[in-house]
């Protein structure tokens, strides 16, 4: 992977967990200019300095940069990664540790010989390999709270729609913003009406624009593949977006675009009455919780919206293309697996 590939990576990466600036006062300047892929100019005098002999000969030219490292290859399955893999994009990452320095042996062992090593502990093992069971661990902090759990539109313009399919219907005929007149198919959302948790995103793509349906596609499976890991059909929860309109291009949404399907998303909320919502992306995140906190702040804290527990965590689009986040989106949805079973709250 050369350096230009490297910072690519890198900024997607920021921009995903909603970082808009870029600080580099802490890296020298060498630092800055190798993850960019350039060569640092040589001080004059420096040992590292091309003599004008080596500058023309080939005998004596330094020796080339060293390739960059390979990639990692995946794991084999039976563990977390195999639950939450895409398809021929599952990458991991193992942690990696720094070797301890190596002590020089005290005199009086030095003629001593060396017992072998340890064999590693089985519970050691499992604790690395298997990740926490939904009904364990310490109970999250609470979070932001939006709007109040009495909350009712009995009196409001959509109280009169007292079914989700009522409610698409009326979601096919909004023109409360100029999305209606760009996109192909509203999105209003599927699945069970009964459903004790509510997915949502922020906004259909062009497969979703396409078909009508939501998180459909690599990311669509994906999900699928992270409500299987919680023991959930896709059919078993309620899927949908922010909006209910494809911005053109997938740009971002604009304040009035959001503040037009808000309430179509409460009144789904209040006809549902789920257990708990999964925010899947900074964007959803920050527009369920009206803040401009970023999602790696949000994650971790059990959030209220109009009283029902919200967990914040990556979109599956975000984890095809970053598999190291697998990890923690794994710990999130385990959570809410545990709001649903009544032990994390």
């Amino acid at each position: 992977m050369d350096g230009k590939e490297r910072l690519r990576r890198y900024l997607e990466q920021r921009r995903e967990t909603g970082e808009r600036e870029l600080v580099l006062d802490a890296m020298t300047v060498d630092d800055v200019m190798r993850i960019v892929g350039a060569r640092p100019a040589a001080r004059p005098g420096s040992a590292t300095a091309p003599s004008p002999v080596s500058a023309r000969d080939p005998q004596t030219r330094p020796p080339a940069r060293p390739p960059a490292e390979p990639e990692i290859p995946g794991v084999a399955s039976g563990d977390w990664r195999a639950v939450l893999a895409a398809a021929d994009r599952d990458v991991a990452i193992p942690r990696i540790t720094e070797p301890a320095p190596v002590q020089p042996p005290p005199r009086s062992a030095a003629r001593r010989p060396a017992s072998p090593p340890a064999p590693p502990r089985r519970d050691a093992i499992a604790a690395e390999t298997t990740p926490a069971t939904p009904s364990g661990g310490a109970l999250w902090p609470a979070g932001i709270a939006v709007g109040e759990a009495s909350h009712e539109l009995f009196g409001g313009p959509l109280s009169a729609h007292q079914t989700l399919d009522d409610l698409a219907r009326v979601i096919a005929k909004c023109t409360s913003c100029p999305l209606y007149g760009t996109a192909t198919h509203p999105v209003p959302g599927e699945g069970s009406p009964a459903a004790q948790l509510v997915c949502v995103g922020e906004a259909p793509g062009a497969t979703e624009d396409a078909t009508g349906r939501p998180f459909v596609g690599p990311a669509g499976k994906l999900l699928d593949k992270i409500l299987g890991a919680i023991q959930l059909a896709r059919e078993d929860a309620f899927i949908c977006n922010v909006l209910k309109h494809r911005p053109p291009g997938n740009r971002n949404p604009l304040p009035s675009e959001v503040a037009a399907c808000s309430p179509y998303l409460v009144r789904q909320l209040e006809l549902i009455r789920p257990r708990a919502i999964l925010a899947f992306g900074t964007f959803a995140a920050q527009t369920l919780l009206q803040t401009p906190l970023t999602i790696g702040k949000l994650r971790g804290a059990v959030h209220r919206y109009y009283g029902v527990p919200l967990i914040v965590t990556y979109h599956p689009a975000a984890l095809l293309r970053n598999p190291a986040w697998k990890r923690p989106t794994w710990e999130d949805v385990q959570y809410a697996r545990r709001i649903l079973d009544g032990t994390g709250l």
